[in-house]
């Protein structure tokens, strides 16, 4: 039998630590929105001036990837659109 390491992340959970980052992206004209989670993974898409902007890579993995890893037990990977 196989046990699912892998829990369904809670979308309060994901969202609290996307509304940290969120403030950051808008205040440059952008806005990170969630898709979707997909078991412990979590898929973005980036709107605005982040589309395209060479700094949104580092506030996808040095900001929204570390504050996912600190707030939601479980997560797995930050997918971008």
């Amino acid at each position: 039998m196989m046990i699912s390491t892998s829990p369904e992340l809670s979308v309060a959970e994901v969202e609290r630590a996307l509304n940290r980052i969120r403030p950051y992206a808008r205040s440059h004209g952008g806005d990170i929105v969630l898709v979707a989670i997909e078991g412990a993974n979590v898929r973005v898409k980036l709107k605005g001036a982040c589309v395209g902007c060479p700094s949104s890579t580092v506030t996808l993995k040095q900001g929204l990837e570390r504050a996912l890893r600190e707030e939601v037990a479980g997560f797995g990977e930050l997918i971008a659109e």
